[in-house]
């Protein structure tokens, strides 16, 4: 009963946004989102060393590739391998990784998906000089982000999940 309560008021929503759109309002539940989006702080790094391995690969490759250019056959595919590690550097080095840290959960990009995870499941936050760990609770697993790696601005997430540990109750380690 309640999913199709949901479905319907999500529907009714959908139609009067409509509707407010074409004569130019602002739509229900903007103000609400909005608010939501400014609870949220992102920290941004810029993942650095694996594409710059691809690099080094792609180079390496296209070294060899042309010393044993004298035979002549498999030209192209070492051209297509090399453009492909050089694509794929590119691929890595644009597509900058996060910590978006909101009131009740942390969210990240790991294995080209978005991971969320709740204020109930983290066990502890451990910050070092250069990097911050966030152990789940029960798991061996832990997210780490490093300002060696991925050029993080360990401080400002300091900061920020010092807050997100006080207000969730959750152990923060400062070692």
């Amino acid at each position: 009963m309640a999913r199709s309560w949901e479905r319907m008021v999500q529907r009714n929503t959908q139609q009067i946004n409509k509707q407010r759109k074409k004569q130019g309002k602002e739509s229900i539940y903007a103000s609400t989102s909005s608010a939501a989006a400014k609870s949220s702080d992102v920290f941004k790094g810029r993942n650095i060393v694996f594409p710059v391995v691809l690099m080094l690969l792609g180079i390496m490759f296209w070294v060899v590739g042309s010393i044993d250019e004298a035979k002549g056959s498999g030209i192209l595919a070492n051209w297509l391998g090399v453009v492909l590690y050089f694509l794929l550097a590119a691929l890595l080095f644009f597509r900058r990784p996060y910590l978006k840290v909101e009131r009740a959960r942390l969210s990240t990009i790991k294995y080209n998906r978005e991971r969320l995870l709740p204020a109930a499941d983290i066990e502890k936050i451990t910050v070092t000089r250069g990097t911050v760990s966030i152990k789940y609770k029960g798991k061996r697993t832990q997210w780490v982000f490093s300002r060696l790696i991925n050029r993080y601005d360990i401080k400002a997430m300091t900061e920020r999940l010092e807050q997100f540990a006080k207000q969730n109750h959750v152990e923060i380690v400062n070692e």
